[in-house]
């Protein structure tokens, strides 16, 4: 496990970091914003240096360097490496451009075989992320989407999750805010349904660990079958001590654990909570980064706006409106 550090403010780049939200980290381990070693602005200074001379311009803020950097325990060149391969991806998969465009139409019937959203905030004032694999019925979504779209919705939620929601989450809390609470309930779940998403599920772990690293804050796992703590008693060992900690395998009896961490008035009824929202909780997406107080454009939002700015810009320049003679002679 990491050891605490004391508070040391976050040494800023005027070049990338433009944040408009508190960064502090409420944990004081070492190596999160606002906790840093002396080693550990080193270590950014050196990866950022080394990926601008390789042309890389975007993303080089401190918080995402940070993050990569502790994913890959402060090693420079197992991180540039991880950090490439990122970006590599990016632009294979046409991420900047797929978050200002995607539209999810199907979402509503594809949420009734495989609820995934965004919910509120826990205790700690983190985005809760709800995902009921037990539900999930492959043949049924296959009819109306398809595994494709489905992973370009999950990289979408994912870079929303970066901005809007957690820049807003840190502004209501007043910290910065860099992780997710995740509910996993597995109501349901058999080893048909688990093995017939296989395909969808190990992709879209492979993104979320390798593209979106450090962004678990605790994991709840509800609903757990009978044998399942078992199976985590034995691989609990293998994983890091800071990973295992962020994780709970529950049962059916899990209510007071998860109200212990989720606000009953953030969570949806069916979980324990007293939440009911108007057209269901899952197609609410209801959290700070809704609340006109906390929320602020995304910074790809913007993005989109300058460029249709731009382009009209042209569109004047390269089209100028033809000059108009009336009787009188007069141009107008």
């Amino acid at each position: 496990m990491a050891a605490n550090a004391p508070f040391r403010p976050l040494d800023l780049d005027a070049k990338y970091d433009d944040y408009d939200f508190p960064c502090t980290a409420p944990e004081g381990r070492a190596g999160h914003p606002g906790h840093t070693l002396p080693e550990h602005d080193a270590a950014v200074y050196a990866l950022r240096t080394q990926l601008e001379a390789e042309g890389y311009t975007e993303r080089l803020d401190t918080l995402t360097l940070l993050r990569f950097l502790r994913a890959r325990k402060f090693n420079i060149e197992q991180t540039k490496q991880m950090f490439v391969k990122s970006e590599q991806w990016r632009k294979e998969f046409q991420t900047d451009e797929l978050v200002r465009t995607f539209v999810y139409v199907e979402k509503p019937k594809v949420f009734q075989y495989y609820p995934q959203y965004y919910h509120k905030t826990d205790i700690d004032g983190r985005p809760v992320y709800i995902e009921q694999l037990g539900k999930i019925d492959l043949n049924a979504m296959y009819k109306i989407t398809s595994q494709d779209r489905m992973i370009k919705n999950l990289v979408c939620e994912y870079e929303k999750v970066s901005d809007p929601r957690l820049p807003a989450c840190s502004r209501k809390a007043g910290r910065l805010l860099e992780t997710c609470c995740t509910i996993m309930d597995l109501k349901g779940v058999s080893l048909w349904k688990a093995s017939s998403a296989y395909s969808y599920i190990k992709l879209a772990s492979a993104i979320s660990q390798n593209y979106y690293p450090e962004r678990l804050g605790k994991l709840y796992v509800i609903n757990a079958p009978m044998g399942f703590s078992s199976v985590w008693n034995m691989i609990k060992g293998w994983l890091d001590p800071v990973t295992v900690e962020k994780i709970h395998i529950l049962g059916s009896g899990y209510k007071q654990q998860l109200l212990a961490q989720v606000p009953a008035e953030n969570l949806p009824v069916e979980f324990g909570g007293t939440c009911q929202c108007p057209g269901g909780c899952q197609l609410s997406d209801l959290g700070p980064w809704k609340d006109p107080e906390f929320a602020r454009p995304a910074k790809w939002e913007k993005t989109a706006e300058s460029t249709e700015k731009t382009n009209k810009d042209d569109a004047v320049i390269n089209n100028p409106p033809s000059t108009v003679v009336d009787v009188n002679g007069k141009q107008s």
